[in-house]
């Protein structure tokens, strides 16, 4: 069983424009509104693969009633605990090149006894057998060591873990004991570097990236999956490194590719594929939801399409 965690999610609104200009009247072409969270939209990736998970999290509020509806829309089953305070609505601009503007609301206050109730939840599924997502910003009320005590407490239990965080909840996960440190994350090349302290200059090179995903290796993290945008992706696991160029297709909103490459990763771990091919599928399925509108996954047929052109290249 796949569970995933949006402790933050939000309602999405998702508006088009010509051209997005700070500081002038922007006027709209379109407006959707979608279920917004990593988490759900690792769920929502992983039914049009063919899969199956459960998504949770928190709701609260009418905007938590439309988001729970939207959920349930989607087809995605669901296991959210209702909080006082009410989910957040965020504001994603996309101009006609597809370039992105986000404008994310913080999000409630979570109560001691609502975050208890999380916590007991959660631990009923850590098992052996189950993989739990971990994504997304933290509330208001739980601190940064939040993702890195979630994972030790799931990694006893017997479940796999994958952790997308960044900043000090990235930091303080990788820095827990081998046995607790999260089993796959998938940083992306700001979040990586970020957490080495280092800045994007021209020292950077391919080379640099592929050692600091192996550090990470011998930390205990099990892969790496390393999202480069436009770029590609580089993969790490105990049995080598590949590298994946970035496909070209036509971008209407990079809204979720990451959380696509998450989805076709713990789908494909699930199926039992091998490396290259859960590498590969998680290629396509970013890129696939680019060409989609708002936070909405690229359909399965879309995705075989895409693995046809998607190459795969052994570094170590």
């Amino acid at each position: 069983m796949i569970l995933t965690v949006t402790l933050n999610p939000a309602l999405d609104k998702t508006a088009f424009v010509d051209k997005m200009k700070a500081g002038c009247l922007n006027r709209l072409r379109g407006l959707r509104l979608d279920a917004g969270g990593k988490g759900i939209n690792v769920s929502a990736v992983i039914r049009a693969l063919g899969g199956r998970s459960i998504a949770t999290g928190f709701a609260g509020g009418g905007a938590g009633e439309e988001l729970l509806s939207l959920v349930a829309k989607k087809g995605l089953e669901a296991d959210f605990i209702r909080i006082a305070g009410v989910t957040r609505t965020n504001l994603k601009v996309v101009d006609m090149d597809g370039s992105l503007t986000e404008l994310n609301e913080p999000g409630p206050e979570i109560k001691p006894q609502e975050w208890l109730e999380m916590k007991k939840k959660l631990s009923g599924y850590g098992r052996t057998g189950n993989t739990v997502v971990l994504s997304g910003s933290l509330l208001a009320g739980l601190g940064m060591d939040t993702y890195s005590g979630l994972s030790a407490t799931l990694r006893k239990r017997g479940a796999a873990v994958f952790l997308d965080a960044d900043g000090e909840a990235l930091k303080l996960s990788l820095e827990s004991h081998p046995s607790e440190v999260p089993d796959y994350i998938k940083p992306n090349r700001y979040e990586l570097l970020q957490y080495f302290g280092l800045a994007d200059d021209e020292s950077i090179t391919e080379k640099k990236l592929v050692e600091l995903c192996c550090f990470l290796l011998c930390r205990g993290i099990k892969m790496v999956a390393l999202s480069m945008g436009g770029g590609g992706a580089i993969f790490a696991n105990k049995s080598g490194v590949w590298k994946s160029p970035g496909l070209d297709v036509q971008v209407r909103s990079t809204v979720g590719a990451g959380d696509s490459m998450t989805g076709a990763l713990v789908y494909g771990f699930g199926q039992g594929l091998q490396d290259e091919q859960c590498f590969a599928l998680a290629m396509a399925a970013s890129a696939g939801a680019c060409t989609t509108e708002g936070t909405n996954p690229p359909n399965r047929a879309l995705v075989n399409k895409l693995l046809g052109r998607v190459r795969m290249e052994k570094l170590a």
